[in-house]
């Protein structure tokens, strides 16, 4: 009875050339990794703003911690700047997707809002014309954004939301919570979208703090739980400095697994001052 003959087996030499050939696809596919996370990285540090304006009876701090794993970075930032008029812009937002090209179009997002609110005074205006620019721009990305305008003479607070995560807020007198603030579609899907606009006055000292769902969501908290621990966070250290407050804050991402990226913006403020300053 005739057999056939099994097709003979790999070589040594020929199962070790290929486990090198596999090696070093594999390390330049992760060589090819690393640099993009490091370009991302830079972009991050460069575009994020190396101080943020304070004026008398407000500190104002930022923190930013970055993904742990892979290319989860790039897409989150926030931002403050003196007006024209004498008031304050603060922004915080969150670019869809990760790596280079969310951080590139995060820098967009920040120079095009900037620029815009240097003409433009109500942050309904500022979201809306932004919305339209990056809209235009057709980048296929899109981001959320909380922007706004304190009046340092009046302590009055215009804000806007574009998609974005609340905000959370306490006084030293003893009340904190969630903001319920009524927002409009993320920045850069639809042209024409409004932003309704919330007015506040800060008539009490307290902090208010800003962020992205990186630090309130995640595999292992819900976003609501997430805000609600926040709260209480904030409640407990409102009569810290900003800065220490915006450390803590931060230090909540612990709890949500942390595979995005997390920025936190905190404005601690004195009460409103009454007649002459």
């Amino acid at each position: 009875m005739n057999r056939r003959r099994t097709p003979s087996s790999a070589s040594a030499e020929d199962l070790l050339n290929t486990l090198q050939n596999l090696t070093a696809r594999a390390r330049r596919e992760v060589e090819l990794h690393q640099a993009r996370v490091e370009l991302a990285q830079a972009l991050q540090r460069e575009m994020l703003p190396a101080a943020l304006p304070t004026v008398p009876g407000l500190q104002s701090a930022a923190r930013y911690a970055p993904a742990r794993h892979g290319l989860d970075i790039g897409g989150d930032w926030y931002d403050g700047f003196p007006l024209a008029d004498g008031a304050l812009g603060f922004a915080i937002g969150d670019v869809q997707g990760h790596d280079v090209e969310a951080a590139a179009f995060m820098g967009q997002v920040r120079i095009a809002m900037r620029a815009i609110a240097g003409t433009a005074s109500d942050p309904g205006e500022v979201l809306g014309r932004t919305n339209d620019l990056l809209v235009s721009v057709d980048s296929g990305l899109f981001a959320t954004c909380t922007f706004m305008r304190l009046d340092p003479t009046t302590w009055e607070l215009h804000s806007a939301r574009a998609g974005h995560v609340a905000c959370v807020w306490a006084t030293t007198e003893g009340r904190s919570g969630v903001t319920e603030d009524p927002g409009g579609m993320p920045l850069g899907i639809e042209p024409g979208e409004s932003y309704p606009v919330t007015r506040r006055t800060l008539d009490s000292d307290g902090a208010i703090v800003l962020l992205t769902d990186g630090v309130v969501e995640g595999p292992s908290l819900l976003i609501e739980d997430g805000l609600e621990r926040v709260r209480q966070l904030v409640a407990a250290h409102v009569g810290a400095s900003a800065g220490l407050l915006a450390d803590k804050v931060l230090g909540a991402t612990e709890v949500t697994g942390h595979e995005d990226d997390a920025a936190v913006l905190v404005l601690r403020h004195a009460a409103a001052r009454l007649g002459p300053r």
